[in-house]
């Protein structure tokens, strides 16, 4: 089993149900697998130390599988320095905070949160191997479409 990092496993960031149900192929590149082992080393693996179990909801999604979800086409997703992560028993905007006050990251997005319901939506972080930006944002739903809002809104 390939590691990348204590707790975590390439198969558990590349684990995709539409990938499989469609028989697409999700596997990263050398150059994906470099950048996903500095995104656990340095944020996924920190947030499961300090929280405890730590769910992937969205990992590495390879060009077919992106194309399938609907994916941005420049998602960091596609490589390898993105992940969607969740915390049970931890409300998803206190473990963005934390993330917020930790960790270095390049996007920190609390995504479909709802003030009042801990564990709605999810916290997705990105984390490149240079050039981080520490950009902190909220997306939700206006009007049906999804915006994007400067910082972490709870």
């Amino acid at each position: 089993m390939v590691k990348l990092s204590e707790n975590f496993s390439l198969q558990e960031y590349t684990k995709s149900q539409t990938a499989t149900r469609q028989g697409l192929d999700n596997t990263p590149n050398e150059g994906h697998m470099t950048s996903a082992t500095a995104l656990f080393e340095n944020v996924v693996q920190k947030v499961r130390d300090n929280f405890g179990i730590t769910v992937i909801n969205s990992g590495y999604r390879g060009p077919a599988l992106n194309t399938a979800v609907g994916g941005s086409s420049n998602s960091q997703h596609c490589k390898g320095e993105a992940v969607d992560i969740e915390c049970p028993g931890t409300g998803n905007y206190d473990v963005a905070k934390w993330i917020e006050s930790n960790l270095d990251f390049d996007q920190l997005i609390l995504e479909f949160y709802t003030p009042g319901i801990p564990d709605s939506g999810w916290v997705h972080v990105s984390y490149k191997t240079e050039g981080n930006r520490k950009q902190s944002l909220t997306a939700m739903k206006e009007n049906g479409k999804t915006v994007y809002k400067p910082e972490l809104i709870q």
